[in-house]
């Protein structure tokens, strides 16, 4: 890129950002919630059609560490990145065949709602809310570490203090999102983001595609030469070739992106704003059928990314490849460079900058949610609106000033481990929870507990000795090796852990509690699977 591309594009990414900062706060404040009213602060009435409810679940799941992390590992690793992304489709997909109705039915504004629906209790609510704060603050701390080097790459500082700078205001910016929008606003954001991720990767692709006469197998033939590996770029195992069994290291890292991608606290409480069960249905088709379109476009820029600038390059600028959909962009536009493609770039910068605006602002919502809701307002009988509503705005704050403190912290650190983290408590305590809570009638209190901590200590445990913490040249701490579990993900072990828990705890409760909890059940399987009379808790 020269240096007049570089300066003119560096110059509208500032006014976008700055842009897209103030327009997006001024729609949360318009369409945030203007009464002490819980259903439109944390559902928004259910008042999105199911086109724009799909919309901002596909918002919520493509997350700026998918778009800039999975771009990286299709950039580098090929066929296995491609995987990957197809993985979170999937994912998707499972949630809405499996969970995403019965979801609907059994909650009202939280997890912990659905599955307080036949186990009512604090211990329920707010074992639940520990887990939602354990699954979601490592993502967030991800994405808000590392929004300081991005705009730096893109806006070309390097200081550490400027760097400081953007990760304090943009996380200022996204507490108001949650504080001020509650459900609507932030969903409105989402639909925003989406828009224009799809659209600005989809001009990007299509630029990459000409360059190749429209013919996807030359682009890939192109990326596996310029790889500087051949054919093994097309090949599966590339990604774990420094695994002691890179088989089961696949298997066991796809398991842990199918089972807990889609069943995150940001993304299940998307399911409350459908009104009916029809509705869930329609959003949950859009949602699918945008992160399938989202996978084909990454695919494409990573793919052409490698193609066109090398994958020596790619990591020469980032070893995890996070930059490989922006280098990748950036090439797409060759050498003549011209205002209108000046102003595409930006374009694609600035919805990578709202991607990590909305996406950690649904985060913060969802805890600030779960705290108030399943821990504060369960204590209390017959809380006012207006105190609940105050306690989740101040919880938003609660959650989101230390996040940010510990991203200024360890900003310059490999924070891959902690992305990982996250679908594996999704994988291994989230989803057997909802699976159990939802179709098991004789799953009880003790089991339910069992599996969500049981699962969540399990993966805790088992993180700090994969290969991503240390032991290979890419680990966070590259120049150790304490290594015990020679796996990148923990989903191998840790998932069947969390299931196995649930088995055993509601076995150790005892016959007699489980056919109490069979009864209950069956007095709510009609509400919980075909939202007969749904009622509200």
């Amino acid at each position: 890129m020269n240096p007049e591309f570089s300066g003119n594009a560096q110059a509208m990414a500032l006014v976008g950002f700055t842009a897209v900062a103030t327009v997006t706060l001024l729609l949360c404040v318009m369409t945030g919630p203007d009464r002490d009213d819980l259903d439109e602060f944390y559902t928004g009435y259910g008042s999105l059609s199911p086109m724009r409810n799909g919309l901002a679940i596909a918002g919520d799941y493509i997350s700026a560490a998918t778009v800039l992390g999975t771009g990286g590992i299709i950039a580098l690793f090929g066929y296995d990145g491609v995987v990957l992304a197809l993985s979170t489709a999937l994912s998707l997909m499972l949630l809405m065949f499996l969970l995403a109705e019965p979801l609907r039915n059994a909650g009202r504004f939280t997890m912990g709602d659905a599955l307080a629906r036949r186990m009512p209790g604090r211990s329920v609510r707010i074992a639940t809310c520990v887990v939602t704060l354990a699954a979601l603050l490592p993502l967030m701390l991800v994405q808000l570490a590392g929004v300081g080097q991005m705009m730096g790459f893109i806006l070309g500082f390097s200081g550490e203090s400027m760097q400081t700078g953007c990760i304090i205001g943009v996380g200022a910016l996204m507490i108001s999102y949650a504080a001020i929008g509650g459900m609507k606003g932030t969903a409105l954001i989402q639909i925003l983001k989406i828009v224009m991720l799809l659209g600005s990767g989809g001009i990007v692709a299509v630029l990459i595609l000409n360059c190749f006469d429209w013919d996807p197998g030359a682009l890939f033939d192109a990326a596996a030469a310029n790889s500087g590996i051949g054919p093994q770029f097309l090949a599966s195992g590339l990604q774990f070739t420094g695994a002691g069994a890179p088989e089961l290291d696949m298997i066991s890292g796809e398991l842990t992106v199918v089972l807990g991608g889609g069943v995150l606290p940001h993304i299940t409480m998307r399911m409350y704003t459908a009104s009916s069960a029809r509705q869930v249905r329609r959003s949950m088709s859009w949602a699918v059928s945008i992160v399938a379109l989202f996978v084909v476009l990454i695919t494409v820029v990573g793919f052409g990314a490698t193609a066109l600038i090398g994958r020596a390059a790619i990591a020469e600028a980032d070893p995890r490849g996070n930059t490989a959909y922006l280098l990748g962009s950036r090439a797409a536009f060759g050498a003549e460079v011209t205002t209108a493609e000046t102003f595409l770039f930006t374009t694609v910068t600035t919805a990578i900058f709202l991607t990590v605006l909305a996406s950690v602002a649904g985060m913060i919502l969802a805890c600030a949610n779960s705290l108030a809701h399943d821990v504060f307002a369960a204590r209390v009988q017959d809380m006012s609106p207006r105190r609940e509503m105050t306690l989740a705005r101040l919880s938003a704050f609660a959650v989101g000033v230390p996040t940010i403190a510990l991203a200024t912290l360890v900003q310059h650190y490999s924070l891959h481990p902690l992305v990982t983290l996250s679908f594996c408590i999704g994988a291994s305590a989230i989803a057997p929870a909802l699976v159990y809570g939802l179709f098991w009638r004789r799953y009880t209190r003790t089991g339910l507990l069992s599996t969500l901590i049981g699962g969540t200590l399990a993966v805790l445990l088992l993180m700090p000795g994969t290969t991503l913490v240390s032991g290979t040249p890419v680990s966070a701490f590259p120049d150790a090796d304490f290594t015990y579990y020679p796996f990148t993900t923990t989903g191998l072990l840790s998932i069947p852990v969390g299931f196995a828990c649930g088995w055993l705890g509601t076995l150790v409760s005892g016959r007699t509690k489980a056919e109490v909890q069979r009864r209950q059940y069956e007095a709510v399987e009609a509400w919980i699977l075909a939202g007969a009379a749904r009622r509200r808790n």
